[in-house]
């Protein structure tokens, strides 16, 4: 929706294999397949799909629900 986003598919964080989206991009990202994310100035993304959305890590010590002083 606003801001600058890249991706990318795998289960390691790789940015040579990352592709950017503009705002008002679009990307399918299929079921089960493994992939990362991230931004350099921030951005406003929206996520459509059959829920239930969950989001698993691959290395759970990137989940930031699980650092000292997550809520």
């Amino acid at each position: 929706l606003s801001g600058t986003f890249s991706l990318g598919m795998g289960d390691k964080f790789d940015p040579k294999v990352m592709k950017t989206l503009p705002a008002g991009g679009y990307a399918l990202l299929p079921s089960g397949m493994n992939h990362f994310a991230s931004t350099r100035t921030g951005a406003i993304v929206q996520i459509h799909g059959m829920g239930p959305f969950v989001i698993n890590y691959v290395n759970p010590a990137d989940d930031p629900s699980k650092t000292v002083g997550a809520k």
